[in-house]
């Protein structure tokens, strides 16, 4: 399998790789994701979690590594809600979630550096929301400025009374699904 290569600059990510145990390295991969996409469809988010890969497997090509990309996105309606582009925006997702079942997706890919084979597999899990009023809103939105997630919410930081429950994996709404992950990497 070759060393393994974390393809992204999310602590989380990392975080997640640590408590598995997994010997790594982190190279950022600098693909570009597109924004126009609001349709969700596993296609897309699968493509975005390969194309971080390739990024990173292409200057490894010499060496014997595992490249791991991934993409997390969160989904209500059948729409995609992405980072938020300012406080604004924030407010509007969460009150969007406030009450709601969403789901969240990650999809991972796999890719050697040296033969270029790949694997990439999604991981669904659904997460309620309570009903939020607009002072848990702001103290969120205030004090853990979630301007760098999917949806405007990290849920390992969420306060006590803002999640209703979760049906899944808890690791894939955070970032990376451990027990796909696993599976990929035949472990």
């Amino acid at each position: 399998m070759g060393k393994i290569i974390l393809g992204s600059s999310s602590p989380r990510r990392a975080d997640i790789l640590k408590k598995l145990q997994l010997d790594f390295e982190i190279i950022p991969s600098s693909y570009v994701e597109p924004h126009d996409q609001t349709d969700f469809s596993y296609a897309f988010v699968e493509d975005l979690a390969y194309n971080k890969a390739l990024n990173v497997a292409e200057k490894l090509q010499n060496e014997d590594c595992t490249v791991l990309g991934a993409d997390t996105i969160v989904v209500i309606d059948n729409k995609i809600l992405g980072k938020p582009i300012d406080k604004n925006d924030a407010v509007k997702m969460l009150k969007t979630l406030s009450g709601q079942t969403h789901f969240v997706v990650t999809a991972i890919a796999v890719i050697n550096s040296k033969t270029m084979a790949y694997k990439v597999e999604s991981t669904t899990t659904y997460v309620t929301f309570e009903h939020l009023s607009d002072d848990q809103i702001a103290y969120y939105i205030e004090n853990f400025k979630p301007f760098d997630k999917a949806g405007s919410y990290g849920i390992q930081e969420l306060p006590d009374g803002y999640i209703k429950k979760v049906e899944g994996d808890l690791d894939n709404v955070i970032g990376l699904p451990s027990k796909t992950l696993l599976k990929l990497l035949n472990l």
